[in-house]
């Protein structure tokens, strides 16, 4: 257990915490002699094992660490997501990516409820740990945008920069063509006098 204890550790525990979770999953057992004199006696195979199984899990996160992964999701103009991506989905986007993740090994703080690149780590064992990338974005295209280093508020503020700019120059444009349709109106006439003049 990684914030309990390596594996031949003696540790208290609550009681409910060992009788409802630690004793039946196998990932304990109650200290008294004769367990304690079971488990010198297996403890060389428990090694093995677990070296066997670390070192599997090293080979994966050398493969895993730094990975990114797309997650599509519906979302405001905002950038905030409608719901919201929890482990499931990002175990889900690793395993399509061709990497075996349970949803329990991925470790997130809080729901992701917005747009863009967030950081997980997974834990492969209780030892090895690998971080990953989760790319949130409501298309490919706005995913590949946000990889490149744009941000969804980037890309908005530009879109909307742009939009505001064609309107100027349309005004602009509308603007200066009446000033050509007036200019002419407006000019005085040269009269015959001022000609001779």
């Amino acid at each position: 257990m990684a914030k309990l204890g390596q594996m031949g550790d003696v540790v208290n525990v609550k009681q409910g915490f060992a009788r409802n979770f630690l004793i039946p999953t196998g990932k304990a057992m109650r200290a008294s002699a004769a367990n304690i004199a079971a488990f010198d006696a297996q403890k060389a195979q428990l090694e093995a094992r677990n070296l066997e199984t670390k070192a599997e899990a090293e080979a994966l996160a050398a493969k895993l660490d730094g990975q990114q992964f797309i997650v599509i999701r519906s979302a405001s103009d905002a950038g905030s997501l409608y719901g919201s991506v929890t482990t499931r989905d990002a175990a889900e986007a690793a395993s399509e990516a061709g990497f075996s993740l349970d949803k329990k090994q991925v470790a997130l703080m809080a729901p992701i409820k917005d747009l863009g690149i967030h950081n997980l780590s997974v834990r492969l064992h209780p030892e090895v740990e690998a971080k990953i990338e989760l790319n949130v974005a409501r298309s490919v295209e706005e995913a590949e945008l946000q990889a490149a280093g744009k941000s969804i508020q980037d890309l908005a503020a530009e879109e909307e920069a742009a939009a505001e700019f064609e309107i100027q120059e349309l005004f602009d444009d509308i603007g200066a063509a009446g000033m050509d349709d007036f200019g002419d109106d407006d000019a005085p006439k040269a009269s015959a006098d001022d000609e001779e003049a």
